[in-house]
């Protein structure tokens, strides 16, 4: 293929995965399936590779950066975002619709839901998006340009050469928030409270591949301003945003007069729970623009729009018991058992009560009759007890001294609000405690990843992390999609995780706050596990970087008689617990680097871990106190620091050559 050829296949691509960007993520309705989408962006992708002379910024390919950001620009709004001014019955809306035809006479309106999510601005310049940014105070924001490019349902490039700026509200579906906070709790992360404070956190991240991650959606509902068009009506001005390929508000009526608009309102009470993003109430906007101007606005809010808050839904229920469930990090999680009522349209016969002193804070008691919402319009949650109607029979709850499932012991650290298992054999976290064990930080087996461990948990040969090193060859075989040579790799894996350094096996123990930087002091200070066991807390704090958080973690850890009996058991099985003494080359010691862009070779990991192996250090940023650059593909913002301060810039290639590789 010549270049001609080239480049005409690679606008080609872009217009037919565009096509189906917008069929998937605005209208709903694929066309193709995702292998066959995948297919595309590969073909594009590697074209892109070999001839980046035609690589643009509205490619499909570039909505995830490689450069992990150092903060967010601010940005100075042209047009203000201002808020809306909120009403919450029917005689506040019919006082809005008397000062709006005190103004200018009998006006239609355009009623739209309300999303619960992050507003934000969106600026293209002839059809191509460059620029977005938060709402911030209205007038100042935070250009979130590179996070805004991750959510697909967003154009990089419009329709026609349009310059335009449009108001959107970023938001996290329900089934991706529920999604998002299993994973948190799984890794032992705080819940997000409800989609909106998802959405907020997911788009301010200064890592554009974690926002990416959290799948985030928009709807635009305003345009702010466009050049060379003009509309008479907001409607008008929706289905144009609509024809470039924007994906709008998706419920919006015409009303001729403040009744319809009330029929609005009770038509969407109930009807709101059944959409797949929160609603918290109806957008009243007066349709014709030219009355918008005369109406104009205040210094904080607009005069032609109003905002009808529903009231948060709320039910009458008894407690009927607490119970304790263990999270899959050993979280110890109160959880009230009430008596079944119906809210927001489902049966609730549980609410979360978050931690002890949440149920503290609120006084709440087993038996008490409570008040419940939904947080969100999602998690369930006990809003507060009903004391005056306290018999004197209701009994207070404890967080238990040891774990439900286990029997092991509970710790609190100070400074934490969650009370946590201690114990390796807990099974409740077995799996989650086997996939650390297994992963590449930590014992580095590979081969055992989460399908397997699920199935040597699920069919009783694992029940921690020892017992890694006691299966058979004939167990692992009879495991589903598991061939001879598969079984045979995986065998083999797990003998040569027996000779890790003793700092892998630290971290793999998964001692709470005990990371792998931590894991490589307490090795270095110790030389193997027994020694490391002994140890009291006034004596690990004397070691730098053991603070006594990290102390007390690691002497409950130790103190419990299951994890004793465990690190036995992989002493017995051969596994070293001892500091493996190496003579560490000096070759790029006192060297100082940073990596960016994208290497072929190696990940970043892998590439810091040998200039540490090395002697050197690896940095995140570009400093004058950095050394050498390393540049992979498509680079960041660090390349141009480093040209700025002089910093010496090598390629890969120059990288192996510096490490006779």
């Amino acid at each position: 293929m010549d270049k001609e050829q080239a480049a005409k296949r690679i606008n080609e691509l872009r217009d037919i995965i565009n096509h189906h960007n917008y069929m998937y993520y605005v209208l709903d309705s694929p066309e193709i399936s995702d292998a066959e989408f995948d297919n595309l962006m590969r073909e594009l992708i590697e074209l892109e590779r070999q001839y980046p002379e035609y690589l643009t910024p509205d490619s499909p390919t570039q909505r995830v950066g490689g450069e992990v950001l150092e903060g967010f620009a601010e940005y100075v709004h042209t047009l203000p975002l201002l808020s809306l001014s909120d009403v919450f019955d029917e005689g506040e809306l019919r006082d809005f619709d008397r000062r709006v035809r005190r103004e200018v006479g009998d006006t239609e309106y355009v009623v739209e839901v309300k999303i619960d999510g992050l507003s934000c601005a969106l600026r293209y310049e002839n059809g191509i998006f460059v620029q977005g940014a938060t709402r911030g105070n209205g007038f100042v924001g935070e250009d979130v340009t590179a996070n805004l490019k991750t959510i697909r349902s967003i154009p990089l490039k419009l329709e026609e050469p349009v310059s335009l700026e449009v108001r959107g509200e970023v938001y996290m579906p329900k089934r991706s928030f529920l999604m998002l906070n299993e994973l948190r709790e799984q890794n032992g992360e705080p819940l997000f409270a409800n989609p909106r404070n998802a959405a907020a956190g997911s788009l301010r991240q200064l890592d554009p591949k974690i926002t990416a991650s959290r799948n985030l959606d928009i709807f635009i509902f305003n345009l702010q301003r466009v050049e060379g068009k003009n509309f008479t009506t907001h409607i008008e001005t929706l289905e144009y945003l609509k024809e470039m390929g924007l994906k709008i508000i998706p419920y919006y009526v015409k009303c001729d007069n403040i009744d319809q608009v009330l029929e609005q309102v009770h038509i969407w009470e109930s009807k709101r729970n059944e959409l797949d993003f929160a609603v918290d109430g109806l957008v009243i906007k007066v349709n014709d623009l030219a009355k918008r101007e005369i109406l104009g606005s205040t210094s904080k809010s607009y005069r032609w729009a109003i905002a009808y808050k529903y009231p948060a839904e709320m039910a009458k229920t008894r407690i009927k018991d607490i119970i304790v469930q263990v999270g899959r990090t050993g979280a110890l999680t109160p959880t009230a058992l009430l008596e079944p009522v119906k809210l927001a349209g489902s049966t609730i016969s549980r609410a979360t009560l978050h931690n002890e002193d949440y149920i503290k804070m609120k006084d709440i008691k087993i038996g008490d009759w409570v008040y419940i919402r939904k947080a969100g319009e999602i998690i369930p949650e006990v809003v507060e007890p009903l004391i005056e109607e306290r018999t004197g029979e209701e009994k207070d709850f404890a967080m238990p001294d040891t774990c439900p499932e286990c029997g092991a012991k509970v710790v609190r650290l100070p400074g934490e609000a969650v009370t946590r298992c201690t114990g390796l054999s807990c099974p409740a976290q077995i799996k989650r405690q086997l996939e650390h064990f297994a992963s590449k930080e930590a014992m580095d087996i590979d081969g055992m990843g989460p399908a397997v461990i699920s199935q040597l948990v699920d069919k009783g040969l694992v029940k921690n992390i020892a017992d890694i090193y006691y299966i058979g060859y004939q167990d692992i075989l009879n495991l589903e999609r598991m061939g001879k040579k598969s079984a045979e790799n995986l065998i083999n894996a797990i003998e040569d995780s027996k000779g890790r350094d003793l700092d892998r096996l630290i971290n793999g123990l998964g001692i709470r706050l005990v990371g792998s930087k931590a894991a490589k002091i307490l090795a270095e200070a110790y030389k193997d596990i027994k020694s490391l066991m002994k140890a009291g807390a006034e004596e690990l704090t004397s070691i730098p970087e053991i603070g006594p958080k990290i102390a007390e973690s690691i002497v409950d850890f130790f103190s419990e008689k299951q994890n004793i009996a465990i690190i036995n058991r992989l002493i017995e099985a051969g596994v070293n617990t001892r500091k493996i003494e190496e003579v560490h080359e000096t070759l790029l010691a006192g060297k100082t680097f940073v990596i960016t862009g994208t290497l072929k070779d190696f990940t970043r990991e892998e590439a810091a871990n040998i200039i540490e192996q090395l002697g050197g250090k690896v940095t995140g940023s570009v400093s004058k106190k950095t050394n050498y650059l390393i540049c992979g593909e498509n680079p960041g913002s660090k390349l141009d620091k480093a040209r700025e301060l002089n910093v010496t810039i090598i390629s890969e290639d120059d990288f192996k050559k510096m490490i006779a590789i």
